[in-house]
């Protein structure tokens, strides 16, 4: 369960967000034959984990930042390349399908390009 820290949010745009992504997570949960994409965007990165929700374990992470880094920017062209990226190590792991969370962000822009990337190479979300 989401621990709930709806008062301390002083912006209504980061709490309508966090509304949002508490109500998706709600519904959501990802097991180890079909586990959850959590796709984090800020302005500047892009960040993917795959979850596996039944054990608490994170199975690989996507990003645009760190050693392991695929791409620079958080734009369309790089939400691309991640989802490229996050197909390729799903089907290394013998996993056709998933539950794509999107964090509370809406699904337009680089969220969107992301989940269609991930079902070109042959993922089922």
């Amino acid at each position: 369960m989401i621990r709930k820290n709806k008062r301390k949010i002083k912006s209504t745009r980061k709490l309508r967000d966090y509304r949002r992504k508490l109500s998706i997570r709600k519904k959501i949960s990802g097991t180890s034959e079909i586990p959850r994409i959590c796709a984090v965007k800020s302005n500047k990165h892009l960040m993917v984990q795959v979850i596996d929700d039944s054990t608490a374990k994170t199975l690989f992470t996507v990003q645009t930042f760190g050693k392991n880094k695929v791409a620079d920017k958080a734009n369309l062209e790089t939400a691309a390349v991640v989802g490229k990226a996050v197909g390729d190590k799903l089907q290394g792991l013998n996993i056709a399908k998933a539950v794509f969370d999107r964090n509370g962000k809406k699904y337009c822009g680089v969220v969107s390009k992301l989940a269609e990337n991930i079902r070109e190479t042959g993922i089922q979300i």
